[in-house]
C-alpha cells in the first residue's frame, strides 16, 4: 500500500507539532517509517488519507467495543451536540453515568469524573496522599499511569517505547516518593512492605498489565497487594483505564474478585471522546473538595458529549457480548499461534477477555517487564510492517496491547490469521 498524503502530512505536522504527534507512540518510533494518517473508520475497519483500508486491532487504545462509528454512540453525540457542546455546570447525564459507574463496578461508591486517564491516576494519587498522610507510592515496571510527575518512574507504553526509563522535569525529590517493583513479583510486594510498609500511601498497579503488552496478574498477585495494603493501612488504586469495562462489565476486579480502595477509568467511559473518573467508597471520595479538604476540580470535568457517548456505549454491553468477545479473541490467538508455530516462529501471545499481545521470544510465558524486554522488538517490527501491508493495523509498538470489538467477525478474524500467517513465512 502506498501513503502519499500520510508522508506529506507528517512532514507538515513536523514543522508545528513536536515530532509531528500529540501522543508519542504515534510517531512509530517502535516500529519505524512514518505514521499512518487516517480519515474514516467503520465497524473493525479504519481507512487512511489515502484510501487504504485496514482491519483495526488498536481500537482508538481500547474504547471501540462495539467498534467504529456505532450509531448509537453517534446517534447520542449528534443529539447533544444539538443540545450544547459544554456548560461547565452540571447535568443530568453525568448522574446517569456515575449511577451506572457506582451499579457495574464492585468497589465504586462514588466517582468524580475527569477529563483523562492521566487527570484520574494523579487525582487518585493525592487523594490517597490526603487521607494517608503519607508520601511514597509503589509501582510496578512497565505500568503507565499517565504522564503525572510522580508515575513516570520505569514506566510503561510511550516512555518504554522511545527507550525513556525516566523523564526529564520530574523533580527528584518528588520521583524518590516512587518505589517501583517487578509486576507478578510476590516476593518483592513482602520485601517493600516490610521495609517501607508505614510510610507508603498507595499502591497503583494496573490489574492486568496493558501498556508493556498484555500481561495477565499470576495467581495470588492482586490478593497479595490486597492483604498487604490492609495490614499497614495503604490504599490500593487499580488503574482500569484500559480495562474497566472492557475485560468484564466490572473491570478486572470483577474479574479477579478483587476490591481496591480506590479505581481510576478512562477510554470506554467517553466512547471514544477524551473522558477519565476516579472513584471509590464514598468514605474516601468524601474526602474531595467541595465536601472534604483535598482539592481537585476540572473546569470541563462531566462534559455532556463524553456523557453521553459514553453511556450510550456502556449500556449496550451485556453479559452475551462479553462472553462473545472473548470467544472471538480467544478463537483470533489460538489460530495465530497454530500459524506462528506451523512458520517455526517462536512467539507467547497472552490475552485476557478483548486484549492480547504477541510478543518474539523464545521464553515459555511473558510475565514481567523483563520477559517483554528480552523479546525481539525487531521481530515485532518486520511483524507490523507485513501485516500493514497485508491492511491490518497493529499497535505501532511492541509494547502495547491490541483489541478486538463486537465487529471482528469470524470472516474478519479469518482475514487476520491468514495476513499474519504469510508474515510469518517470510521470517524464515
Amino acid at each position: 500500500m502506498t501513503r502519499p498524503s500520510s508522508d506529506a502530512l507528517y512532514e507538515r505536522a513536523c514543522k508545528v507539532i513536536p515530532g509531528g504527534v500529540n501522543s508519542p507512540v504515534r510517531a512509530f518510533r517502535g516500529v519505524g517509517g512514518t505514521p499512518v494518517f487516517f480519515k474514516q473508520a467503520n465497524g473493525a475497519h479504519v481507512t487512511d488519507v489515502d484510501g487504504n483500508q485496514y482491519i483495526d486491532y488498536v481500537a482508538s487504545w481500547g474504547p471501540m467495543l462495539q467498534g467504529f462509528s456505532f450509531q448509537p454512540v453517534v446517534d447520542a453525540v449528534r443529539e447533544q451536540a444539538q443540545l450544547a457542546l459544554s456548560f461547565g455546570a452540571p447535568t443530568e447525564i453525568e448522574i446517569d453515568m456515575a449511577e451506572l459507574i457506582c451499579e457495574r463496578v464492585p468497589s465504586i461508591e462514588k466517582v468524580r469524573m475527569v477529563n483523562s486517564g492521566t487527570e484520574a491516576t494523579m487525582s487518585a494519587i493525592r487523594l490517597a496522599r490526603g487521607i494517608s498522610g503519607r508520601d511514597k507510592i509503589v509501582k510496578f515496571e512497565g505500568g503507565f499511569h499517565g504522564h503525572g510527575d510522580s508515575l513516570l518512574v520505569k514506566a510503561g507504553s510511550g516512555v518504554l517505547t522511545l527507550g525513556l526509563p525516566d523523564s526529564p522535569g520530574v523533580p527528584a525529590d518528588l520521583a524518590q516518593h516512587t518505589l517501583t517493583l517487578e509486576y507478578n513479583n510476590l516476593a518483592a510486594i513482602d520485601q517493600v512492605f516490610d521495609a517501607y510498609g508505614r510510610e507508603i500511601a498507595a499502591v497503583i498497579v494496573e490489574p492486568i498489565a496493558g501498556n508493556m503488552g498484555c500481561i495477565p496478574p499470576v495467581p495470588g498477585f492482586l490478593e497479595s497487594l490486597r492483604t498487604q495494603t490492609a495490614n499497614h493501612d495503604t490504599l490500593l488504586i487499580f488503574d482500569e483505564v484500559m480495562t474497566g469495562f472492557r475485560v468484564a462489565s466490572g473491570g478486572a476486579q470483577q474479574l479477579y474478585d478483587v476490591q481496591p480502595d480506590l479505581t481510576t477509568l478512562g477510554k470506554i467511559i467517553g466512547g471514544g471522546l477524551p473522558v477519565g473518573a476516579f472513584g471509590g467508597s464514598a468514605e474516601y471520595m468524601d474526602q474531595l473538595a467541595p465536601v472534604g479538604s483535598i482539592y481537585q476540580s476540572g473546569t470541563l470535568s462531566g462534559n455532556p458529549l463524553a456523557m453521553r457517548s459514553g453511556f450510550a456505549l456502556l449500556s449496550s454491553l451485556d453479559a452475551d457480548q462479553y462472553r462473545s468477545l472473548e470467544q472471538q479473541t480467544t478463537r483470533l490467538v489460538t489460530e495465530l499461534k497454530k500459524v506462528a508455530r506451523a512458520n517455526g516462529v517462536d512467539t507467547v501471545i497472552n490475552h485476557v477477555g478483548a486484549m492480547f499481545s504477541i510478543f518474539f521470544t523464545e521464553q515459555s510465558e511473558v510475565t514481567c517487564f523483563n520477559h517483554v524486554n528480552d523479546a525481539d522488538a525487531e521481530r515485532y517490527r518486520k511483524f507490523f510492517h507485513g501485516m500493514l501491508a497485508e491492511g491490518v493495523y497493529l499497535a505501532p509498538s511492541p509494547f502495547e496491547s491490541a483489541f478486538v470489538s463486537t465487529c471482528h467477525t469470524d470472516a474478519i478474524l479469518d482475514e487476520t490469521v491468514m495476513a499474519a500467517d504469510k508474515v510469518f513465512s517470510q521470517f524464515a
